[in-house]
C-alpha cells in the first residue's frame, strides 16, 4: 500500500525534488528545503528552482548530528511572510475544511507533513463511520499530536478530541488551528505521552479511536526521554490496553528510517496480541511530484476493530 495526497488538495504541491532537497508549493508560497530521501536528480534545472521559490532553508552547522539534524536559518528568495495559513478539504464533506498556520521554524519544518494526508482522510472517514455505529461522539486521541491537523479531522467528523503533545508551544499552535478552522471543544494536554497512557490504564480509560506520531527521539515537559526503538512497544501495549477492544481505530505512523511497514506491522501485531481477523493494514506515506517521481516519507499502520 502506498499512498498521496488526494489531487483535489490544491494548497499544496511537491513541485521537483532531487539532489536532497524539494521544492514545494504550500499555498502562495514556494519552499526550498532539505530532503535526504531525495537520492535522484532535480527535473528543473537551480536557475527554475530559485526563479519559484519564495524562501529557501539553510542548514546550520549541526545539521546531521544527533539532535541538531534540521537545525539552520531561512534565506529570502523574494517577498513574502513568516506565516500563512492553507485549507484542507474533507472528502465527500461538500466542501468542509480546516485551516492550517504554516511558519518558518529554524528546524526546517513549517507546521504540516502534507504526505499525511491520507491519514486526515482515514481519520475523518472512520469517526464519522464509528460516530454512526456508536450513537454518540467517538473518543479520539491524538499522541504526539503537533500542530493538530489530525486532531482537527477528527474533531470535524464530530468526534470527542484529545491532543497530547509534550511541547508546549505546539499545542498553542495546534489550538490556533482550531480556532482559525472555527471549531471549538478539543481537550489540550502537554505531557509525556508514556505517563498519560499510563495514567488511563490505571483509570480504565477507553478510547474508540488513536492516532500515533512518535519521533525518533524526543523529550517530555519534565525531561523524560523518547527513544522509538526503546519505547515503542511499551507504548503499543499500553495504547492496546486503553483502546476499545470493539468499533475501535488506532493509526501509527513512524518516520524512522529504520522501519520498514513490515516491521511497523510486526510490532504492533505482537503488542496487541493480535489473532487472525483482525482488519489491519501497513504501508507508506509517500508524495508525487509534478515530473512523477515518488518521495516516500513515512510507514503507517492501521487497524480497525
Amino acid at each position: 500500500m502506498i499512498e498521496y495526497p488526494a489531487p483535489y488538495w490544491k494548497d499544496y504541491a511537491l513541485v521537483d525534488s532531487g539532489d536532497g532537497q524539494k521544492l514545494e508549493k504550500f499555498g502562495d508560497y514556494t519552499l526550498i528545503r532539505p530532503e535526504p530521501k531525495a537520492l535522484w536528480k532535480k527535473s528543473l534545472p537551480d536557475s527554475e528552482w530559485t526563479k519559484l521559490a519564495h524562501t529557501r532553508f539553510r542548514p546550520g552547522a549541526g545539521f546531521g548530528r544527533a539532535g541538531k539534524e534540521d537545525s539552520g536559518t531561512w534565506e529570502r528568495l523574494k517577498k513574502s511572510s513568516d506565516q500563512w495559513y492553507i485549507s484542507y478539504p474533507l472528502p465527500g464533506s461538500g466542501g468542509k475544511a480546516f485551516s492550517l498556520r504554516l511558519g518558518l521554524t529554524s528546524f526546517k519544518h513549517v507546521g504540516v507533513f502534507p504526505e499525511q494526508a491520507p491519514n486526515w482522510d482515514y481519520i475523518y472517514s472512520n469517526t464519522l463511520q464509528l460516530s454512526e455505529t456508536l450513537g454518540r461522539k467517538p473518543r479520539i486521541l491524538n499522541l504526539f499530536a503537533y500542530t493538530g491537523a489530525a486532531s482537527l479531522a477528527a474533531l470535524s467528523a464530530g468526534a470527542e478530541v484529545t491532543h497530547l503533545d509534550s511541547v508546549k508551544q505546539v499545542v498553542t499552535w495546534a489550538r490556533g488551528n482550531m480556532e482559525s478552522s472555527s471549531l471549538d471543544g478539543i481537550r489540550w494536554i502537554v505531557e509525556d505521552a508514556m505517563k498519560f497512557v499510563k495514567r488511563q490504564q490505571r483509570r480504565g480509560s477507553l478510547f474508540d479511536g488513536i492516532i500515533m506520531d512518535p519521533p525518533a527521539y524526543g523529550h517530555g515537559p519534565d525531561g523524560e526521554k523518547w527513544k522509538l526503538d526503546e519505547c515503542l512497544f511499551e507504548m503499543l501495549q499500553g495504547v492496546n490496553s486503553i483502546l476499545s477492544p470493539k468499533d475501535s481505530f488506532l493509526v501509527l505512523n513512524l518516520y524512522s528510517n529504520g522501519f520498514s511497514p513490515l516491521m511497523g506491522k510486526t510490532v504492533l501485531e505482537q503488542a496487541f496480541s493480535l489473532k487472525a481477523g483482525v482488519d489491519i493494514s501497513a504501508g507508506e506515506l509517500a508524495l508525487n511530484d509534478s515530473f512523477g517521481k515518488a518521495l516516500p516519507l513515512s510507514v503507517v499502520v492501521r487497524l480497525r476493530r
